[in-house]
């Protein structure tokens, strides 16, 4: 554990004393706190005004009930969370989360990443999250879109174009966005076609929006093995999960020249030496909504699938932990240093515990944090939000060139950064300190707020 400057070490106990058993959360505040002690001995009003101590603070929690109906006319009760946590460089911009896992300090670490995330962009959004512990997993259509407008019903009142834009995460596709936009537009009685991202196309979405989480992961490890003048070609990749997030990074590593050799899901992985078959992936997940067992029963021979286990056991030159927090230990990141990993960039938010990252950096592996990794879908959302608001719709290629350029962008702000401050190479505290001094230079310009 990195020794903080006396000043930060009080905030953080302080925080630990006001979000006591919010595990996550207290986490992903320390590993920031950790990383600023070398901006504060530079600049020391940075800790003036309570400025840190209010970064910290999200400026408004919401907690609902959403009571909806299932298909036997049983009526079911869920928790609906939306923390707006900082709103200084523009409306609060983050995704909602419906698995049986979240609660609100997931919610708020989800926030507290979102507002350091989308600060790197460069684009005018602030930082939120949400969702809620509704399990779409095994309902019917109409389940979910009883449950969608449920959930919508209570949460309009807290959004708008420039209030609060909420976008999909995990468990929150297509199809949830558009019964929650549905309901929206319903008891709004206006399409305001910016209050989501993640639309469909055929009502204000953006083309490459589905694909950008992914790529942007994708670009940003890609520029970041330039460094060391070499790229993905060639190399053999693990891509933990199986959803969005996964099967568009692995898309884009084999656009690269990169082979991914192992997905999973959260009853196991497949390894497939030949290259994962994403078509098949694809079918599987996001037609017929099946295990990633089943890859391995239609593939046949030359594919292994193992129930449970760890997908960090699997040799490989690139790990890309895409699937949720705390997913990749320091025994994984130990055993990945072993069997020679070069690079490893996180498509989750915080999926690699402390002991993991201290793992990788130590021994010299280049390690991309998820919210300059994985910000290429709160980017190209932003961009989304900017169709709407001109009325226009881009091509696929122009959304992803400037994806492309805002993940380049993003990955050299935070090199330069680090450089700066005397830890060349050490993405996160580049991530960190940028992300850090952009949000509190428009704070300190706003006033105490």
């Amino acid at each position: 554990m990195t020794k903080m400057d006396e000043k930060l070490e009080a905030i953080m106990a302080e925080v630990m004393r006001r979000n006591t058993g919010e595990e996550e959360f207290i986490q992903a505040v320390r590993e920031v706190l950790e990383s600023l002690g070398r901006v504060v001995a530079k600049r020391p009003d940075y800790t003036d005004d309570a400025l840190i101590e209010r970064i910290c603070e999200p400026e408004r929690q919401i907690i609902f009930r959403v009571p909806w109906v299932d298909d036997r006319g049983h009526v079911c009760i869920n928790r609906g969370f939306r923390v707006q946590f900082n709103s200084a460089l523009g409306p609060y911009k983050g995704g909602l989360r419906f698995h049986p896992s979240v609660n609100l300090g997931i919610v708020k670490f989800l926030g507290f990443e979102q507002t350091f995330k989308n600060a790197l962009t460069g684009l005018p959004i602030g930082g939120g999250k949400g969702g809620s512990d509704f399990n779409p997993r095994g309902r019917s259509d109409g389940e979910i879109m009883r449950f969608c407008q449920s959930f919508m019903t209570e949460l309009s009142r807290h959004l708008g174009e420039y209030t609060d834009v909420p976008a999909g995460d995990i468990g929150v596709g297509g199809r949830e966005i558009g019964y929650m936009f549905g309901q929206y537009k319903r008891l709004m009685n206006r399409y305001e076609a910016a209050v989501l991202t993640g639309k469909g196309l055929v009502y204000g979405g953006s083309r490459a929006r589905k694909e950008a989480t992914g790529y942007g992961a994708a670009y940003f490890v890609e520029a970041m093995l330039a460094t060391r003048g070499t790229s993905f070609d060639g190399k053999s990749c693990v891509v933990s999960g199986s959803g969005n997030v996964a099967i568009y990074t692995m898309e884009k590593i084999r656009a690269n020249g990169g082979r991914t050799i192992a997905c999973s899901d959260s009853n196991g992985y497949v390894v497939d030496e030949r290259g994962i078959d994403l078509d098949l992936v694809k079918e599987l997940k996001e037609v017929r909504r099946e295990r990633i067992s089943v890859y391995a029963e239609e593939k046949g021979a030359g594919v292994r699938y193992i129930s449970g286990g760890s997908i960090w056991d699997v040799p490989c030159d690139v790990a890309m932990p895409s699937a949720t927090q705390n997913e990749l230990t320091g025994k994984d990141a130990r055993r990945l240093v072993e069997n020679g990993v070069l690079a490893v960039g996180e498509g989750a938010n915080m999926p690699s515990t402390p002991e993991a990252v201290r793992v990788f950096q130590e021994a010299g592996v280049l390690f991309a944090p998820g919210k300059a990794a994985n910000a290429g879908g709160v980017a190209t959302s932003a961009l989304e939000m900017q169709q709407n608001a001109s009325r226009d719709s881009w091509t696929f290629e122009q959304t992803e060139q400037r994806l492309a350029s805002i993940m380049r962008h993003i990955h050299d702000t935070c090199a330069a950064t680090a450089e700066e401050f005397g830890a060349p190479g050490n993405y996160v505290l580049g991530a960190n300190i940028a992300g850090f001094v952009r949000v509190a230079e428009a704070m300190r310009a706003l006033g105490v707020i």
